[in-house]
């Protein structure tokens, strides 16, 4: 079965082995004009990137392959007290301050990172943050004489456009390919959190993570990340992070040193032709409004169920992914404009994106014994308890206050403080009236115990 794979691949020191397979593609190269002018001037500015874990552990280093090979292609045998390389590729796109884009699998925990360059000299690599949603990760080494690439505009690129992909494929140095883009906003993959991938059939293999695609002009249009393959093998289904998102990412970790996303607070569903009936429009262009969080700024700014997402910021909403990708790239405290349809007619809000955590602390405020808990009125005839009238948990939130007080899914609330409640509403009101504890009293399966939740634990 096709299986989706990140392009870092890996091995131990102690038992390196390295089966390597290839596959041979025509080199799909515009046929009045050579690559090779544009590539001498771009290829000194991709690295070789070497990322080292040192486990002492057997467990753990069996956790670690683990993960990596979680959608990713890796190799590499468990090994107690080994050590785990990471072998891939960066892209130098800043030659005076040394900062290198590349994937953020590719240096997860790592101990050490060597950056090689094109002319065999090794640096340590600096870390100035990672993003593991977007998979984009910024290094920075203290080097002279540095090459850079600079970042195209990745939304002028058009399917068919001429591409080359450059990286260290199975560890082999400054390997160049090319094709085309076949696709662009590739998304629904399972690879990232936030996926907007232009598709290339460049061929491009394990060890070409976190190296470049390059267009015709010299310019980074994407950082490879990923292939489609049935094995480790390209078969020409590569996948590649857009330069304008990587540059987006690459700016807040130098800024910030990390990503600090706002969130808006609506869950985004793509129309269909079906819907587009439904909502009475002639366009399936635009995300439908499907969910509105309470106390979210998507709630504060008026933001209804079954409105049409059409715009943010100024730029066109195709589908649920562009919503997604476009606040997932904001800052917390980032004012955006929010262009909707609401029952055939034209309409703009403005909202302020809040920090998701601040969020949760305001409603665990509001709510301090029950945040994170789902309920349920219940009632049931039952041979051990009778005629029961209660409230059931549906849900707990892990980590929660009422989780760590031991109430589960399954519980049946029938007191709070020694007051019988029948209703959720009840039981708000019970809750409310509480101080600083909360006696609970549940069934739980044949049995029935009691439960205390303290209100500043």
């Amino acid at each position: 079965m096709n299986r989706l794979m990140h392009l870092a691949f890996g091995s131990f020191l102690i038992i390196f082995s390295l089966l390597i397979s290839t596959s041979s593609f025509s080199t799909q190269v515009p046929l009045d004009n050579s690559l090779a002018p544009m590539l001498k001037n771009v290829m000194p500015a991709v690295v070789n990137i070497k990322a080292q874990i040192k486990v002492t552990d057997f467990n753990t280093l069996r956790e670690i392959i683990k993960q990596r090979n979680n959608n990713r292609n890796n190799s590499g045998d468990a090994n107690p007290a080994g050590v785990f390389v990471s072998v891939a590729s960066g892209v130098i796109v800043d030659a005076k301050n040394g900062y290198i884009l590349t994937n953020a699998h590719v240096i997860n925990d790592a101990q050490t990172i060597t950056v090689t360059l094109s002319d065999g000299r090794h640096f340590t690599g600096k870390l100035i943050g990672a993003d593991k949603p977007s998979d984009i990760a910024l290094l920075q080494i203290k080097a002279k004489n540095l090459i850079e690439v600079p970042l195209a505009d990745s939304n002028l690129l058009k399917v068919g456009d001429f591409v080359a992909a450059i990286g260290n494929p199975f560890g082999l140095n400054q390997s160049a390919s090319s094709g085309i883009v076949s696709a662009l906003g590739r998304t629904t993959l399972g690879i990232e959190s936030y996926e907007n991938f232009i598709q290339t059939d460049a061929p491009i293999n394990p060890g070409n993570s976190g190296g470049a695609l390059i267009n015709m002009q010299g310019q980074l249009i994407g950082i490879n990340t990923a292939i489609l393959a049935p094995d480790r093998g390209s078969i020409g289904i590569g996948f590649a992070i857009p330069s304008n998102m990587a540059k987006s990412i690459m700016v807040q970790l130098i800024q910030y040193g990390d990503v600090k996303r706002g969130v808006l607070g609506v869950g985004a569903q793509d129309i269909t032709p079906e819907l587009a009936t439904a909502f009475n429009i002639s366009t399936t262009q635009g995300a439908a409004v499907t969910q509105v969080l309470p106390d979210s700024p998507a709630q504060q700014a008026g933001i209804q169920i079954g409105d049409i997402i059409t715009a943010v910021n100024g730029s066109d909403t195709k589908n649920a992914s562009d919503v997604v990708n476009t606040i997932g790239f904001l800052r917390v405290n980032s004012q955006i404009k929010v262009n909707l349809l609401r029952n055939n007619k034209s309409l703009s809000v403005n909202v302020t994106l809040t920090d998701p955590k601040k969020r949760k602390e305001l409603i665990e405020q509001m709510d301090p014994y029950l945040y994170g808990v789902g309920l349920k009125n219940f009632t049931l005839l039952s041979p051990i308890h009778g005629n029961v009238q209660g409230v059931l948990v549906v849900s707990v939130e892990e980590d929660s206050k009422s989780w760590q007080s031991d109430l589960r899914p399954g519980d049946v609330i029938t007191s709070v403080n020694q007051q019988k409640i029948k209703t959720i509403e009840e039981l708000k009101a019970a809750v409310a009236k509480a101080d600083k504890t909360l006696l609970l009293n549940v069934l739980r399966g044949p049995t029935a115990i009691f439960l205390v939740m303290n209100k500043e634990s």
